[in-house]
Formats: structure tokens, C-alpha cells, sequence
């Protein structure tokens, strides 16, 4: 059965994909741990954190397209999935510091000293263990997404009302994670990271470690969603996109194949976010922000939803953009940011890779009309020769 789900993940688009992505995990680490910094190979340690910052968003617009783009469910609170990913890791890293903190307090948080807290709550309990952590990054987001999910898709809603709510969840969250007494930092959220599994978190081996992980996790996501995506689930979930009432009219639980989709989008989402938090160094509220998931629509459109490629390529155009453009006009950023979005929209409504394969796809139906049609003409005057 695994056997045959990878082999229904790979085509050859896919297989370029993931050997490019796994490629870049060895070629950059090397280019920055084996090479003098005055090599012109040389790719500095901050470069490789940026990287694999976009590595990390570039799963998270994975994530949204496997909902949006083969399921029809425009979320614009995947943040919140991302987020809560983020906080997970976040929580791991803090309990790594221990008397190394500027409290030297062992067990409690400096946030937690300043405030007064007395005793650790009982939901940081085990995150002291990186297995319980890498755990509870999957399992959060995902049981919110199947919580949230059930009541939502078993009440029918659709469209732009269950858009709007997915954003209503993200706001509420942001608005209680900003509360010092709900024990997460609040506005300041966590930061000061020393380690994590031993490995000093600021060296250059670690951060080339963190890229090469975040390219992996791509990849393997990459090869998840093609998996699914390319099998009868994945049929029957374009199905439900297009023709959400006539699915259901085939008797197919519509409801239960949105919810498995949603809930694995979620988890992704959260795997994306615990691999940014050590790279960038700081998780706070701020992640929970509603633009933020506006954004990952943005980059998802902009690569074209519905072709798994896409998104990681839009998310990695856009926030290569951002790098550059916000340093050179940070003003204007935003305005170019919604331009794009307009222009996308306008001119390239598949996004770059939906219409490179569309014209892919018409310029092959060209070829094969112009070869039908001379198959004809030869048929035809063979035997006017014969003659």
C-alpha cells in the first residue's frame, strides 16, 4: 500500500521538485560550513537562515493549496496553524535555557519571573522533552483543525462565510495569546533561544542543520500531497471543489473528506511553523496576525493553486521580493504587495505555473491537431497514387 501511494506521488514534475529541494539541502549547507568566507561559492550564515525562512513558508503555502487548491476551502487562518506550530517549538527552546536565563530561576521562563508566576502551569509540563514538543507541534494545530472542521463542515458553510470565520479563529487567538495571564509571553511572546537538542541554536553547523531539515520536511510534504492529490481521495476531493452537490449526491460524506484535507493542511502548517521559530529566533502574537494569512493566499495565487508546485515557488518569488524591496522602499511594500495580488488576478489568473501549463497543455493539443491533420492528408493521397 505505501509502495503504491509513492509511486502514485511521483511524476516527473514531482521528481524534479523534490530532487531540486533535497539537492539545495546539501548544496547550501556545504556552500556555507566547507567554503572560506572570502570564496566566492561562499554563502553567509544569515543567508542560510533566510532561506530557510522561505523553505518554511513555502510549506506553509503547501499547506494551504492542499485545502484551497484541490478542496475549494479558501482559509485565511492558516496563520493561526503556523503559529500555534511555532509556539510548540518555541516552549521546547524556552525550557532549554533553564538557570541560563537572566533570572537564573531552573525551571520558570524569565517572562514567568517577571510576572510573579510562582509554579510552571500545567500545560508547559513535558515540553522539557523534545519528542513530547515535536508531538504537541503536529497534534495542536491538527486537533484545532478538526475541531474547528467538524462543526463547520458538518453545518455546511461554504465559501466566503467559512473564509471569514477561519479569520475570525486567528483574530481570537491573537487576542488571547496577547494576554500576559494566559502564560506565553504575551505581547513579547518567547524568545532568547540557547539550544536545541544540545546544539547551540546561534552556531553555523545548527543553522545549516535547520535549512537542510526545513528542505527535507518540503520535500517529504511535497511528496505527501502529490500522494494524495493523484489518488481516488484526491479525485473525489476536486470533485467536491468543483461540484460540491452533486459529489454529495453520489453519496460521498463530503464533510469528512473536507475535514481529513483540513486537518492534515493544519498540521503541515504547524510543522512550518516550528521550523521558522529557531531560524528566526522569536515567536509572538504578532504571527497570528489575519495579513499573515492573507499573505499566504497572496503567495499561493500568485504560484498557482491547484498545482503543488506553485505555492512553493510563489512563496519564495514573493518573500524574495519582500527581502529586497522592503530594504530598498520599505514604505511601499504593502502597496506593491496588494499590485501584485491585482495583477495576478487580471493577467495570470492560474498563477505562473497554472499557466505555464496551460499553454503547455494547448501548445501539445496544437501538435497533435497538426499531426491528426497530416495523418489525413497522407490517407487521402495514397490512394489517388495508387490510381
Amino acid at each position: 500500500m505505501i509502495t503504491s501511494f509513492l509511486l502514485k506521488s511521483f511524476d516527473r514534475t514531482i521528481v524534479i521538485a523534490v530532487a531540486i529541494i533535497l539537492g539545495l539541502a546539501l548544496i547550501v549547507p556545504a556552500l556555507n560550513l566547507l567554503t572560506a568566507p572570502d570564496h566566492p561559492l561562499h554563502v553567509p550564515t544569515y543567508l542560510v537562515s533566510l532561506f530557510g525562512k522561505y523553505l518554511t513558508y513555502a510549506l506553509l503555502a503547501l499547506a494551504l493549496d492542499l485545502v484551497w487548491g484541490f478542496c475549494g476551502i479558501l482559509s485565511l487562518g492558516h496563520a493561526a496553524f503556523f503559529a500555534l506550530g511555532g509556539y510548540a517549538m518555541g516552549m521546547y527552546l524556552m525550557r532549554q535555557i533553564g538557570a541560563r536565563g537572566s533570572y537564573g530561576n531552573p525551571l520558570l521562563p524569565d517572562f514567568m519571573v517577571f510576572l510573579n508566576w510562582k509554579e510552571l502551569p500545567w500545560f508547559w509540563y513535558g515540553f522539557d522533552m523534545f519528542w513530547f514538543a515535536a508531538l504537541m507541534v503536529v497534534l495542536v494545530p491538527g486537533l484545532l483543525a478538526f475541531v474547528f472542521g467538524w462543526f463547520a463542515f458538518r453545518s455546511r458553510v461554504n465559501g466566503v462565510y467559512l473564509s471569514i470565520i477561519t479569520q475570525a479563529m486567528t483574530f481570537a487567538l491573537l487576542l488571547a495569546f496577547f494576554r500576559n495571564d494566559m502564560g506565553f509571553g504575551g505581547n513579547n511572546g518567547l524568545t532568547d533561544f540557547k539550544d536545541i537538542l544540545g546544539f547551540n541554536i546561534q552556531a553555523q553547523g545548527t543553522r545549516a542543520a535547520l535549512f537542510a531539515a526545513s528542505a527535507v520536511a518540503l520535500a517529504l510534504s511535497l511528496i505527501l500531497t502529490s500522494g494524495m492529490v493523484r489518488s481516488k481521495y484526491g479525485k473525489i476531493l476536486v470533485g467536491v471543489r468543483d461540484a460540491e452537490s452533486r459529489t454529495r449526491f453520489l453519496g460521498y460524506r463530503v464533510e469528512h473528506f473536507k475535514l481529513f484535507a483540513f486537518t492534515v493542511s493544519a498540521m503541515m502548517a504547524g510543522v512550518a511553523g516550528a521550523l521558522y521559530v529557531p531560524q528566526v529566533g522569536i515567536i509572538n502574537p504578532g504571527e497570528f496576525e489575519p495579513g499573515n494569512s492573507i499573505e499566504v493566499v497572496i503567495w499561493t495565487a500568485v504560484g498557482g493553486r491547484g498545482t503543488l508546485i506553485g505555492p512553493i515557488i510563489g512563496a519564495i518569488l514573493v518573500n524574495g521580493g519582500k527581502s529586497i524591496f522592503t530594504a530598498a522602499f520599505p514604505e511601499f511594500w504593502l502597496f506593491a504587495l496588494g499590485g501584485l495580488f491585482v495583477l495576478v488576478t487580471l493577467f495570470l489568473p492560474k498563477g505562473i505555473v497554472g499557466t505555464v501549463q496551460a499553454w503547455r497543455a494547448k501548445r501539445k493539443e496544437y501538435r497533435k491537431a497538426a499531426e491528426d491533420e497530416a495523418a489525413r492528408g497522407q490517407a487521402v493521397a495514397e490512394p489517388v497514387a495508387a490510381e
